[in-house]
């Protein structure tokens, strides 16, 4: 590995295409060592597959994990507000847990407004909130309620970041305003993406974090393929251009950024 390091602060390893590496997990970890990563947050999106996302990682200190409920994932597969309270707060103490989610409001997929997606969403800040540990935020389609309760359940007390990052600067002000980080994914390569590259060269540079969100959303000039961690350097290559900086610096600016809200 180069003195170059990379993080990516958003992926779902336990669901990236292993066929360039055989199908096995740690040849890609080699090549991820290779390509100068050197940290990746592995998130949570349901509480059933959590065990062997674990074990798949275990072996790895630079990989850290979240837990948490995806806003997509339907009400009757997921426990009740209480249940999974208790549950978020078991698994959450693990000191490999570095954040809590991913966790939000999606209303592309659902009713907009949905209670049980609200509960879920307010369950998440307030396991966070007791455990001092960061949200991981999704929200798609949503951004005026995700802000509302993000603001009312207290997300100040525990932070976290917006992760995959698309919307418009007034929004991103407002998380900033509460302490949030912002997290641009491949979306910021695309070429329908020009509002959104006026966005990022306004984040303060130190809530800035980058990741790709593997296997979704792979950036150009990957898009069409499933994403994996080693294209997080072309989404810090276009923020260095937005911004005036080398991609040494890119790395060394959001690699800070991510030890600093993770506490890794």
């Amino acid at each position: 590995m180069s003195a170059m390091q990379l993080v990516d602060t958003h992926c779902h390893l336990d669901r990236i295409d292993l066929a360039p590496w055989g199908g096995d997990f740690s040849a890609f970890m080699q090549a991820a060592r290779s390509a100068d990563l050197a940290w990746m947050l592995c998130v949570a999106i349901d509480l059933e597959s959590y065990p062997a996302m674990c074990a798949l990682v275990a072996p790895y200190p630079e990989i850290a994990l979240s837990v948490g409920v995806h806003p997509n994932e339907e009400p009757e597969l997921s426990p009740t507000a209480e249940k999974l309270f208790e549950q978020l707060l078991e698994l959450g103490r693990d000191a490999r847990v570095v954040a809590i989610g991913e966790t939000g409001l999606d209303y592309f997929r659902t009713e907009a407004g949905a209670a049980w997606q609200v509960e879920r969403f307010r369950t998440h800040i307030e396991a966070a909130r007791q455990l001092q540990k960061p949200l991981i935020i999704h929200s798609r389609e949503a951004r005026e309620d995700t802000l509302r309760v993000l603001e009312d359940a207290g997300a100040r007390d525990c932070g976290g970041v917006m992760h995959c990052f698309v919307e418009d600067w007034a929004t991103a002000k407002r998380a900033l305003d509460l302490g949030f980080y912002i997290s641009f994914s491949g979306v910021l390569t695309y070429k329908s993406a020009a509002e959104l590259r006026e966005v990022a060269k306004q984040i303060p540079a130190d809530r800035l974090l980058i990741e790709t969100d593997s296997p979704y959303l792979a950036p150009v000039p990957q898009r069409g393929k499933p994403n994996i961690p080693l294209y997080v350097r072309h989404v810090a290559e276009q923020l260095a251009a937005l911004r005036g900086w080398t991609l040494e610096e890119t790395a060394a600016r959001t690699l800070d950024n991510a030890r600093r809200l993770f506490k890794f």
